[in-house]
């Protein structure tokens, strides 16, 4: 995955685990549309993944925060929600979203002589659902441009505040199809060299687990960290790119609301 494809992974995860510090989150706690009028919020972060990618180099980036709501739409790094009517508890949000999923060959040695892999534009939708016991959101998302394939993403998660301090742990379940899974981690038959054979990918889910500590200094001043784990489904693991069963990350940073 090229550098700037991974710093823009890290700022969609670094702002998710922002606006949960502070109590509004893309996914699972944004606001209701409302009478209230745009807030905004801007911060710095860092975060480091251990990639499943062979010999990829994994390096800390560091990063800018920007959030931006009002009744209509939010606004988080590298994800736009236009929000639609809810149906009681359960909200609704037209969505797109730029993920760097991609790699270029210079990114690890072992990915010499493969050809690019382009991050994209992902749209969609997702709905949100909020009650007493669990958070739940659902994202169904289909690649445009360059980038190929489907995903879709359930989430479960719950706030604990203890005074200032919130903490979320989550777990999820991560679909991609075929064409994701073949696109990203799929060798094709000009790209097989000495151990590195063939390899077409097919379906296939990932399980995350995690959990955001958030605590607000001042009603303004916030600070976040948030630490996950992702078991990588058989087809994305049986790719002869991956060396590894699984990724790891760790992400913390500060933001301020205005």
């Amino acid at each position: 995955m090229k550098k700037s494809s991974l710093t823009l992974s890290l700022l969609a995860l670094l702002l998710s685990g922002a606006a949960q510090a502070q109590v509004v989150a893309p996914e699972l706690a944004a606001k209701e549309a409302s009478p209230e009028p745009s807030h905004w919020g801007l911060g710095l972060a860092a975060g480091y993944t251990a990639s499943a990618y062979r010999d990829f180099d994994n390096k800390v980036q560091g990063l800018p925060l920007i959030m931006y709501e009002n009744r209509y739409i939010s606004f988080f790094g590298t994800t736009l929600d236009a929000k639609l009517p809810s149906a009681g508890p359960i909200s609704f949000r037209l969505r797109a979203k730029y993920s760097g999923d991609g790699y270029e060959a210079k990114d690890s040695p072992y990915l010499n002589g493969m050809d690019e892999r382009k991050s994209g534009l992902w749209v969609g939708g997702a709905a949100i659902w909020r009650n007493s016991i669990v958070n739940a959101s659902v994202e169904a998302l289909t690649a445009t441009g360059d980038a190929e394939g489907k995903r879709v993403k359930l989430e479960l998660s719950r706030n604990f505040k203890a005074g200032a301090l919130t903490v979320t742990p989550r777990v999820a379940a991560n679909w991609h199809d075929d064409k994701y899974v073949d696109y990203y981690y799929g060798v094709k038959a000009t790209e097989v060299r000495a151990g590195r054979a063939q390899y077409v990918g097919k379906s296939t889910t990932n399980a995350e687990v995690g959990v955001r500590f958030g605590y607000a200094v001042t009603p303004r001043h916030n600070v976040f960290v948030d630490v996950s784990a992702t078991a990588l489904g058989s087809s994305i693991k049986d790719s002869p790119l991956v060396e590894k069963s699984s990724e790891s990350s760790v992400r913390f940073g500060y933001l301020y609301n205005f």
